[in-house]
């Protein structure tokens, strides 16, 4: 059997952590999980931990000392997974936008149709985005069209940030290179694939604004996704 890890990057969880912490691990399918909390004043590290023992060996924890970014919590969690020899390697949110069932469609999409990465895609049936507001779809719908437009990758959701990557993708990065550290980050990891000849495939999802807790995005991530794209184009022609 395969193993899989799932990266959940936490800063003020705390009334969400419990229930997606539950549904990850109470799945058919078998996942380990690890959390990677940026020091949330709200106690986030804390209530893992008191899962740990309900979980023991599957429930992960990696404390960071500060609010680090997107990015770098992700890689952090790669670089764990990788000396620990998993197979299979995900991004998820920890506010329930994701659902915890669809972690089974995308890892079959790797095993069974050989994905080198699978994207859970909120645009490629239609955009398919439950309680955010009409100027956020626009938002987000055309920001995809937009690093599509510049960059040439082909697929329709370049933002998205509910993925499962096989080891071998996390193996050619590396991580030293990656730039961004906010939305952009997501986009820039699947450009370096793409560019290196790895698959992409798009799994269609319903993306769920969280009922729980408060949003993480902010004008900074904006601007930095959509400059970013420009500079990530330019700087891949010098890439070997």
């Amino acid at each position: 059997m395969p193993q899989s890890l799932v990266i959940i990057p936490t800063f003020n969880e705390k009334e969400n952590i419990f229930a997606i912490v539950d549904a990850v691990l109470s799945l058919p399918q078998h996942f380990d999980l690890l959390v990677v909390d940026d020091n949330s004043p709200d106690g986030t590290a804390g209530m893992v931990m008191d899962l740990q023992l309900k979980y023991p060996k599957r429930l992960h924890l990696a404390q960071r000392k500060g609010k680090l970014g997107l990015g770098t919590a992700y890689i952090h969690g790669f670089r764990w997974a990788l000396e620990r020899q998993y197979d299979y390697v995900f991004e998820m949110d920890a506010d329930f936008s994701h659902d915890p069932k669809d972690l089974e469609r995308l890892l079959e999409a790797c095993v069974m149709y050989h994905a080198d990465i699978a994207i859970g895609s909120r645009y490629s049936g239609g955009v398919n985005v439950v309680n955010w507001p009409m100027s956020r779809v626009l938002l987000s719908f055309f920001a995809s069209k937009y690093v599509r437009l510049v960059t040439g990758l082909p697929i329709h959701d370049t933002t998205a940030g509910f993925i499962c990557y096989k080891r071998a993708v996390l193996e050619a990065m590396d991580f030293n290179r990656i730039r961004h550290v906010g939305y952009a980050f997501q986009i820039e990891m699947k450009f370096r694939a793409w560019k290196q000849g790895f698959n992409l495939a798009e799994v269609p999802v319903i993306f769920t604004d969280r009922q729980a807790g408060t949003s993480k995005m902010s004008k900074g991530i904006i601007k930095e996704a959509i400059l970013g794209v420009i500079m990530l184009k330019l700087s891949s022609f010098f890439w070997k």
